[in-house]
């Protein structure tokens, strides 16, 4: 996301205007944020394994709708707005990978909207859900570099947007990754 295509003013002023209650805004900011959306999941898709089967146009359809369904956005900038958007496809990731663990145990399973084919195996739905505990432990201990990670990780967040959205220095930014990096290695090869 350090270049995205359009300008981040452009997007953020849109966003103000949909905010407002300016629904032009929102169809000409549409295909602007699709554009940014999909890159941003294609980046968090691009970390995981190469038969990893989950699609990213599934991921993206999902987010966006959650995005663009909300009544009454408040919308700081473009940067606030990728940091929802981030943990909305966190949050569809997760719920997924639970919904594939609950069929396998057999029933109870949570409806989740993504497209047949976007299928998680039972590995991957593990791994998924590890993470997101660790991530929910590290966010007991310091809710911010639970939301560092959240950020870069699935929001795909440089540390200067990060640094906006969270409104703390880039440094802090950088020494808080460095440090949840570290400790969810750590947390995560203890689950093993």
């Amino acid at each position: 996301m350090d270049a995205p295509s359009v300008s981040q003013q452009r997007v953020t002023d849109l966003l103000a205007q949909w905010s407002q209650g300016d629904d032009r805004a929102l169809a000409e900011l549409t295909p602007l944020v699709y554009e940014e959306l999909r890159r941003l999941a294609h980046h968090h898709m691009g970390g995981q394994r190469p038969d990893h089967t989950l699609q990213t146009t599934a991921l993206v359809n999902e987010a966006y709708l959650r995005l663009a369904d909300q009544t009454n956005p408040s919308w700081q900038n473009r940067a606030h707005f990728f940091a929802v958007a981030a943990r909305a496809m966190r949050q569809i990731v997760v719920d997924y990978a639970r919904s594939q663990r609950a069929q396998k145990r057999g029933g109870g399973a949570l409806k989740v909207e993504l497209d047949e084919a976007a299928l998680v195996s039972p590995e991957e739905s593990q791994e998924i859900v590890d993470v997101h505990e660790a991530l929910e432990r590290l966010g007991t201990l310091d809710s911010r570099k639970a939301r560092v990670v959240e950020l870069k990780f699935f929001g795909g967040l440089n540390y200067d947007e990060m640094a906006e959205v969270l409104k703390i220095s880039r440094i802090t930014v950088r020494r808080d990754w460095e440090f949840a990096k570290l400790w969810l290695y750590t947390e995560l090869r203890s689950v093993d």
